[in-house]
């Protein structure tokens, strides 16, 4: 396993990590550890919902327009207003 050293940690930021480990009943490393993991974590799901976003946008703008109205047609041949199509 790897190490990570990090230096020049503000005063500010060391104490309010030691609060937070201490609150978790954890040593400072192993809260440290935690929150870098569950940083990581969401990047990695913010990035594949970007990615996906993206598959959605170009499938999306592939399609033909819809028409007019047809939204609404299909409210009202769902509650028997007009006759399906």
């Amino acid at each position: 396993m790897a190490t990570l050293h990090v230096r020049n940690v503000p005063d500010d930021l060391y104490r309010s990590l030691q609060a937070c480990a201490e609150a978790e009943h954890r040593s400072l490393s192993a809260e440290v550890l935690d929150m870098l993991e569950s940083e990581v974590a969401a990047r990695d799901r913010v990035a594949r919902t970007m990615e996906t976003l993206e598959r959605l946008r170009v499938r999306r703008e592939s399609l033909p327009p819809v028409p007019a109205g047809y939204a609404a047609d299909l409210i009202r041949e769902g509650r028997g207003e007009i006759e399906p199509r």
